[in-house]
């Protein structure tokens, strides 16, 4: 059985996340890397590409879900490999959350995981939802 939370405990901890994305002086990073996702917040692996997020990177969470604002493309992928995991940071690199990627059945949905150095990489909308109604 799955616990149902509160829309507005949901929200708050949605916004949370926000926060913490747009803590630095700047925009926070949408990081994607290859291989196996390391313990929350360990060594990463592979750097395929960053991402950077609007600042800030989202408006309220509404229902229990956080909509970011329009994320910059990485011009240039800093690597070639098969993007597994990604994590979020805010502009001075501080760990904020980690999480899938694929191209379904994911944390985040990319439209695809094969990632080539020096190429454009891009997403085109995000959203996270927290807890359950």
């Amino acid at each position: 059985m799955t616990v149902g939370i509160n829309v507005t405990i949901r929200n708050a901890r949605a916004n949370l996340i926000r926060d913490a994305v747009d803590a630095g002086a700047g925009a926070g990073l949408f990081r994607v890397y290859d291989g196996s996702r390391p313990a929350t917040g360990g060594a990463a692996t592979t750097l395929l590409a960053e991402l950077t997020f609007t600042d800030p990177s989202a408006a309220n969470a509404s229902g229990g879900v956080l909509t970011f604002s329009a994320i910059t493309a990485d011009a240039s992928a800093n690597a070639t490999g098969t993007a597994t995991w990604g994590r979020m940071v805010d502009s001075t690199g501080a760990f904020v959350e980690d999480f899938s990627v694929g191209t379904s059945g994911a944390d985040y949905i990319l439209n695809t995981t094969s990632i080539t150095i020096g190429l454009n990489v891009s997403c085109t909308s995000a959203t996270q939802t927290e807890g359950s109604a």
